[in-house]
C-alpha cells in the first residue's frame, strides 16, 4: 500500500517561505522607496534554480553574518515573491499580474533559469494577447524590441509582431503614435505584413515627424530653411522605407509632392516622373506592395504556424509551434468558396490533383472555424481510403487559438457530387453553402471535439496547396 501526502509537503514549504523561519538568504528586490528584504533558504533556492546554485555555490553572493546576500534592484518585489513561491511549492497564478507585470515575469524565470515557468508564461501570453496588447501596446512593443534578438524569445517577438501588423490601429492612432519611438518606428515600416495603405504610413509618418518637434509649425509652406533641416534629419532613415510605387498618382499629388522639400532633389525628381512618364521606373528598390503573408480572409498568420505543427505532429504547445520565419511549408490559396463559386465542381476543376491541401471553413454569424487536412491529392473517381496522417480541426473561437481540436487519421472520400469529403465524418454538399458534421462518424478522429453537428452554413470557406518547402 502506498500512501501520498505531497500537498502537505507543498503547504508545509508555503509556510516556510511566508514565515521565514531559519531563513540563510537576504534579497533586496526593487529600488529606492519600493525596495524590500526577503528572506529565503539557500537550500531550496539551489536545488530548484540553476541561477541561485551559481550564485550561491559559486559564492559570488555576498556574505553577512553567515547569511548569502543578493541584491536585485532590477526585479520588483512582488515579483520575486511570486517567483520564490513558484521554487518553494510549485504554485503561481498568472492572472493575478497584469499587462506589463506578465513580461517582466517572463523575463525574470528566464534569468533564473526556470524553463518550465518560461514555457507557461510564453503559451499565457499568447493565449490572452488581444487584451494585453489593447492595454499597453507601447510598452510591449518597447519590450519586444529589446528582447527579438534573444533566442528564447524570438518566437514570441514575432508572434506580437505580427498581430501588430495585422492589426495596426493599435499603434497608429494619434495618441499612441506620437509615443513611438523612432526606432520603434522604423522596426514596423521594414516589415512587409504591415497592413496599411502606403499613403496612410506616409501620412502617419508625417504627422509622427511634426508631433517630435512641437514648435515646428505644421504648414510645410510655411517652413523655413532651418524647420526643413530638422524634418529631413528626422525622416532620413524613413524615407528609404517608403514603398513610393505602391502610392497613386491622386494621392502622390495631393498628399506627398507638397512636402517635396523634405525629400531630396533627386527622389523628388524622380518619383514625380515615375507618376508622369509612362513606363519610368523609380530608381530606388521597387518593393512589392505590403500585404498579408497569406492569401485568406479568414485566419492569420498564426494559424499557418499551428496548421504547420500539426502537419509534422510537433508539440502541442504554442510556444513550441513554428516560428513564422521558420515555417516548412508553403501555403498557396487555390480556392475560396466567395471568389470562385461555391459549386462542386468548381471545387473540384481548382484543387484535384493538387498534393495536400488543408480546408478552412468558417461558420457563418459565429467565430467559429473548422476545418481538415488532406495529405494526398483530391479526385473525383467515387472512392474511399484510409489516410494515415490527414486530421480534422475546429477552433471554438478562431481569435482565441488555445479553443483549437484536431484529431488525426480517417477515411477521405473522392465523389465529384460533393466538395471536400472527409470520409463521412465532414463534408461539403453541393448547394447553400452547406457542411455536414456527422458526430457518430467523429468517434474515428481522436481528440477531435467539433462543437456543432448536423448542417452547418459556411460564410466562406478556403483550400491552401500545402507545398514543402525545399
Amino acid at each position: 500500500m502506498s500512501f501520498d501526502y505531497s500537498q502537505e509537503l507543498v503547504n508545509d514549504y508555503e509556510r516556510l517561505l511566508e514565515v521565514g523561519e531559519n531563513y540563510d538568504v537576504i534579497i533586496y528586490a526593487g529600488k529606492g522607496e519600493n525596495m524590500e528584504k526577503i528572506h529565503a533558504h539557500s537550500l531550496i533556492l539551489c536545488a530548484r534554480s540553476q541561477y541561485f546554485h551559481t550564485a550561491l555555490i559559486n559564492q559570488w553572493a555576498s556574505k553577512e553574518d553567515g547569511k548569502f546576500i543578493l541584491k536585485n534592484s532590477n526585479i520588483s518585489p512582488r515579483i520575486l515573491k511570486t517567483i520564490l513561491r513558484f521554487i518553494y511549492c510549485g504554485r503561481v497564478d498568472l492572472m493575478n499580474l497584469q499587462g506589463l507585470e506578465l513580461l517582466e515575469f517572463l523575463i525574470v524565470a528566464n534569468e533564473f533559469s526556470i524553463q518550465v515557468l518560461v514555457s507557461c508564461i510564453q503559451e499565457y501570453l499568447i493565449d490572452h494577447q488581444h487584451e494585453l496588447l489593447q492595454q499597453n501596446p507601447i510598452e510591449i512593443l518597447e519590450i519586444v524590441y529589446q528582447l527579438i534578438h534573444h533566442d528564447t524569445f524570438k518566437s514570441l517577438c514575432e508572434f506580437f509582431l505580427e498581430t501588430f501588423c495585422e492589426n495596426p490601429k493599435m499603434l497608429f492612432k494619434f495618441d499612441n503614435l506620437i509615443r513611438l519611438r523612432a526606432p520603434l518606428l522604423e522596426l514596423l515600416l521594414k516589415r512587409d505584413d504591415l497592413l496599411l495603405d502606403e499613403i496612410e504610413i506616409w501620412d502617419n509618418l508625417i504627422k509622427w515627424s511634426f508631433a517630435q518637434h512641437p514648435s515646428i509649425q505644421q504648414d510645410v509652406k510655411k517652413l523655413n530653411k532651418e524647420e526643413i533641416a530638422i524634418m529631413k534629419s528626422t525622416l532620413q532613415n524613413f524615407i528609404p522605407l517608403i514603398r513610393f510605387n505602391n502610392i497613386s498618382s491622386k494621392d502622390f499629388y495631393f498628399k506627398l509632392y507638397p512636402f517635396k522639400v523634405i525629400l531630396t532633389d533627386d527622389l523628388a525628381e524622380n518619383i514625380l516622373e515615375f507618376h508622369m512618364v509612362p513606363n519610368k521606373k523609380l530608381n530606388n528598390v521597387i518593393q512589392p506592395p505590403r500585404r498579408s503573408k497569406y492569401d485568406t480572409h479568414i485566419v492569420k498568420s498564426e494559424h499557418f504556424s499551428i496548421f504547420s505543427s500539426w502537419i509534422d505532429k510537433k508539440n502541442d504547445f504554442y510556444y513550441k509551434y513554428y516560428n513564422q520565419k521558420d515555417l516548412p511549408y508553403h501555403f498557396n490559396l487555390i480556392y475560396r468558396a466567395s471568389r470562385d463559386g461555391n459549386k462542386t465542381k468548381v471545387f473540384h476543376k481548382k484543387c484535384d490533383n493538387k498534393g495536400a491541401t488543408i480546408v478552412i471553413v468558417k461558420v457563418k454569424g459565429s467565430e467559429q472555424i473548422f476545418g481538415g487536412y488532406n495529405p494526398i491529392d483530391w479526385e473525383s473517381n467515387g472512392s474511399s481510403t484510409m489516410v494515415k496522417d490527414s486530421f480534422l480541426f475546429s477552433f471554438a473561437d478562431r481569435n482565441k487559438v488555445k479553443t483549437a481540436k484536431i484529431g488525426y487519421e480517417s477515411s477521405m472520400s473522392f465523389y465529384p457530387g460533393y466538395g471536400p469529403m472527409f470520409g463521412y465524418h465532414l463534408y461539403y454538399q453541393n448547394y447553400h453553402n452547406t457542411w455536414v458534421v456527422n458526430n457518430n462518424f467523429l468517434g474515428n478522429y481522436l481528440n477531435i471535439k467539433v462543437p456543432l453537428a448536423g448542417y452547418v452554413y459556411s460564410e466562406d470557406f478556403e483550400v491552401f496547396q500545402v507545398v514543402k518547402k525545399q
